[in-house]
């Protein structure tokens, strides 16, 4: 997989623009697809439609807005979705926006890409139904930023693979919520291991390890499904289990040390101890060992147990060093005693970054297409919870030849045709049956 570049250095203005012929002719180019961009004329806009507007999604608007003030274009908040009419009606209030453009209730999200002039989505509602609403906006030709992770199951992986051919078909452009890809201290770290600064990977370690249960919101809602998207973080079809939801950052980061690759089989463990009594069905702790086609392994943690240790970080270890990446204060020992650090960088912050990217690959039509290498890190994240779930080892190709679904059965089909009356049949605290194995052993229930 191709390493994406980051062009933080430099400022874009109004006359560079004007003045640079090779941008102007690519930005006509662009003005195909993307008619509110006027080039030639020192303004270039960018409408964008945020569909889900909980907190990452409101946190995403404001870093888009910052984004475009660091690119120097103008960016609107144009209209905003959300299945819950009270989040939608945030829309006002966060960004100003008329009532009429604040929709609501599960076609919402279509309602939002049909504004007039929207050419920038941002995807943030709950994971179980970013394939779907993936798939619209591609369909409704809209460059797309989309939080982590971006399926929950096999058949949302296989709709995120296609949708990824049909954006590159349509030059449409996609960044994805794994910031750290955006961070100079990120970047810096992985050149220097691709450029072989500890020589030939031989094991990596990834934590995602909390020190307490992830928040709870209880039971609200007068519909099994209304209670369980409320509580989304809990459910397996809407949050892929903690190990998809949140890990999947330190699996990212680990694909992307070994060049793009993703694990090809996964054993592991896990249990629901300390939410036991709570509704849901998440597990709250994962261990699982992972195996690249080069037979390099990837032993990967993640919790949310209260303990007094905490990690979110990664490790790699070479032939010739060692690398350790925590939150950019990354460093990389070799066996000759020299020490390595990325520099130090102003503006670090992969939150905005993954906006500016963004903003500069659609303004300038350059390459940025993010969505096979979160695909590829949620499907290890897959990978991992069914292995645990199941037992037994799991492998790629049998979540991704899976047609086993944790939904609802109109969550693909089309999610703006659900109704609050549609519901799956749990029994806590179990995780609901699957079938990504052919004989799937059964999962005991460990008490704390």
């Amino acid at each position: 997989m191709q390493e994406n570049t980051n062009p933080h250095g430099a400022s874009f203005s109004r006359r560079q623009f004007i003045r640079n012929s090779t941008l102007a002719a690519a930005a006509a180019t662009a003005v195909v697809n993307f008619p509110s961009i006027v080039v030639g004329q020192g303004k270039q806009t960018i409408n964008a439609v945020i569909i889900g507007m909980g907190g990452r999604g409101s946190g995403a608007g404001e870093n888009f807005r910052e984004a475009a003030k660091e690119v120097g274009v103008e960016a609107k908040i144009v209209a905003v979705a959300d299945i819950f009419p009270e989040k939608a009606k945030g829309g006002k209030d966060t960004f100003g926006l008329p009532e009429d453009k604040c929709f609501s209730g599960f076609d919402g999200y279509q309602k939002a890409l049909e504004v007039p002039g929207v050419n920038y989505a941002i995807l943030a509602t709950p994971p179980g139904f970013r394939a779907p609403h993936f798939r619209a906006a591609i369909a409704a030709g809209k460059n797309v930023f989309m939080e982590k992770p971006v399926a929950v199951d096999g058949p949302g992986l296989k709709i995120m693979y296609a949708a990824h051919q049909e954006a590159l078909k349509k030059n449409l452009k996609v960044a994805a919520g794994t910031q750290r890809r955006h961070r100079p201290s990120y970047i810096q770290t992985i050149k220097q291991l691709h450029d072989g600064k500890i020589g030939d990977i031989t094991a990596l370690r990834t934590y995602w390890v909390n020190g307490g249960p992830i928040w709870h919101r209880g039971d609200v809602g007068s519909t099994d499904l209304e209670r369980q998207i409320r509580n989304w973080y809990h459910y397996v079809w809407l949050c892929g289990d903690h190990i998809c939801e949140q890990h999947v950052h330190n699996l990212d980061i680990a694909n992307w040390i070994m060049k793009g690759e993703h694990p090809v089989r996964a054993w592991g463990m896990g249990a629901r101890q300390q939410l036991e009594g709570k509704s849901g069905e998440i597990w709250d702790n994962f261990a699982v060992e992972y195996t690249y086609a080069n037979g390099t392994h990837l032993h990967s943690y993640c919790g949310q147990v209260k303990r007094s240790w905490a990690s979110v970080s990664e490790a790699a270890a070479g032939t010739i060093g060692t690398v350790e990446l925590n939150d950019g204060r990354n460093i990389i020992k070799t066996k000759d005693g020299k020490v390595w650090r990325p520099e130090k960088v102003e503006k670090d912050n992969g939150y905005v970054n993954e906006h500016v990217d963004l903003i500069r690959a659609i303004i300038e039509d350059k390459p940025l297409n993010e969505a096979k290498q979160v695909t590829d890190s949620t499907l290890t994240a897959i990978m991992g919870r069914e292995a645990a779930y199941s037992g037994g080892e799991v492998t790629a190709e049998e979540i991704l030849n899976s047609t086993f679904a944790y939904g609802p059965s109109l969550l693909y089909q089309d999610p703006s045709k659900m109704t609050w009356e549609a519901f799956r049949t749990l029994q806590p605290p179990m995780p609901s049956q699957h079938n990504i194995l052919a004989n799937p052993p059964v999962v005991p229930v460990v008490k704390g």
